[in-house]
């Protein structure tokens, strides 16, 4: 596709795919109107499922020359009720209810419903509020005797099946790896995702295991971990050694806002995007962007200004979830949120940079990045084209809050792949392995011509490895007039 317009938006689009994405024509208008990856959710659907939607997304990508990145999250732990006899009940404040493993899970009552999450009593004490289908309806844990919690209603409502159950301020012990989460990587291999989203990690270690699996079912990808638990940000130190760990993090503000209460998340959103960014690591902000697209032609305006906030923040992307798997018109909610986007990109504060400003570099190709960055904001250049293996330049090079266009030119498909959700980069295909450096200069110059970002007379910014073929081995920065 040409890189102009709204295609040249720096802020990447995660689109959840589902029963919409699937009516016929949607996911090539999706395309079209801006996105950049795909999530497959495998909290719903089967593993025939996701193959297909997948090979879909890259046949349709392969079409049109636009890589699409693939995204597989999975389910985490499901810290659920069971099911009432009726489908729901009604509760009143200052109720009495029990969450009890000894109901049946088919047997709810007004009196009492059984647990999927069978740690339940062992992970609570007198005291502890419980938050129910996302903060909704919040209970006062009274006394657990035996495998029973029995509760005090504080805020009632209307509990149906299987909602969700967190504890104020975390706690909660359920590991962040499932069985059915290690059949799902299995999928996400056989599928070749390009990302895997871990759930509900706590530390560092939960993350490195989940890297583990994936290696050993033969997945090279990135890990991003989804930042929904309030023990993952209750210190510094434990947070940092998840975004460490991690290649993405997600801040997953869902289940994270029930946690640790809705008034901290947008200083959480700031803090962690920062820190990310200081780390080398990318961010997706993510849950309830534009939700009211899911059925609506238009965004609330309270809709616009969180997902330009996010942009100015520094997010490298911003994702949908119902509003594409299950909304009325996922394309015309990708076009949207673009276009917000792009606006909130005009901003000087998304422009501008202070990043390792006061900091020492200890790697050749960090300090290339670094020294591009800084000519390139402050020299009349029109775009960098980066050759690269890894995609590792074009990631710090993105670092950097700018303008300027970052061509991530590479002959790896994986490598490709994985730009798509760095923020300000932009994948594009070369073969380079015969040419000397005159020839290799030449042909990425007609590219960039061809992407129409520049034309005669331009000044590009190019960076490569002295040695083709090398990862890691940027050593080279040239500022080159397009002849």
């Amino acid at each position: 596709m040409p890189m102009n317009g709204l295609s040249l938006r720096r802020t990447k689009i995660v689109a959840t795919l589902g029963p919409a994405t699937d009516r016929e024509g949607e996911l090539e208008k999706m395309i079209k109107a801006g996105l950049d990856v795909v999530r497959i959710n495998m909290s719903h659907g089967n593993p025939e499922e996701h193959k297909l939607r997948a090979q879909q997304v890259r046949e349709l990508a392969a079409k049109f020359d636009h890589e699409v990145g693939v995204l597989v999250d999975l389910q985490g732990p499901k810290i659920r009720i069971a099911r009432f006899a009726e489908d729901k009940i009604t509760l009143q404040d200052g109720d009495h209810f029990a969450l009890d493993n000894n109901v049946g899970k088919n047997d709810g009552n007004q009196r009492e419903v059984g647990l999927t999450y069978k740690n339940l009593p062992y992970d609570v004490k007198s005291g502890d509020k419980l938050l129910l289908d996302d903060g909704r309806l919040v209970f006062e844990v009274i006394e657990v005797v035996g495998e029973r919690v029995e509760c005090h209603v504080l805020v009632g409502g209307t509990l149906s099946n299987n909602k969700g159950i967190n504890l104020q301020g975390g706690g909660l012990s359920a590991a962040a790896l499932t069985d059915k989460d290690k059949e799902d990587i299995i999928t996400a291999a056989e599928i070749g995702a390009d990302y895997l989203a871990l759930s509900f990690p706590r530390s560092a270690e939960d993350v490195e295991y989940c890297r583990s699996l994936a290696s050993k079912a033969g997945l090279n990808c990135s890990i991003v971990s989804k930042v929904e638990r309030a023990e993952a940000v209750a210190d510094d130190e434990t947070l940092d050694g998840i975004i460490l760990a991690s290649d993405v993090i997600m801040i997953a503000r869902g289940d994270l806002g029930v946690e640790v209460g809705d008034a901290q998340l947008p200083a959480l959103q700031k803090k962690m995007i920062k820190r990310a960014r200081q780390l080398n690591r990318v961010t997706i902000t993510a849950t309830q962007m534009m939700e009211t697209m899911i059925d609506n032609a238009i965004p609330t305006r309270a809709e616009v200004f969180d997902v330009a906030n996010a942009v100015m923040d520094g997010s490298d992307a911003v994702m949908l979830s119902g509003e594409t798997a299950t909304g009325k018109s996922p394309s015309l909610v990708i076009a949207t949120m673009s276009r917000i986007c792009h606006e909130a990109e005009k901003s000087r504060t998304s422009r501008e940079s202070t990043h390792r400003i006061d900091e020492s570099f200890t790697a050749v190709d960090e300090t290339v990045a670094m020294a591009t960055m800084y000519a390139a904001n402050h020299f009349g250049v029109k775009c960098i084209a980066a050759l690269t293996e890894s995609g590792n330049t074009p990631l710090l090079m993105s670092r950097i809050s700018s303008g300027m266009p970052i061509i991530a030119m590479t002959p790896h498909l994986d490598t490709r792949r994985k730009v798509t959700m760095y923020r300000g980069v932009y994948p594009s295909s070369i073969d380079y392995g015969t040419l000397d450096d005159s020839g290799v200069q030449a042909l990425v110059l007609n590219k960039i011509k061809d992407f129409g970002i520049a034309q005669t007379g331009d000044l590009v910014i190019l960076t490569r490895g002295e040695v083709k073929g090398t990862m890691g081995g940027t050593n080279r920065m040239e500022i080159v007039k397009i002849p």
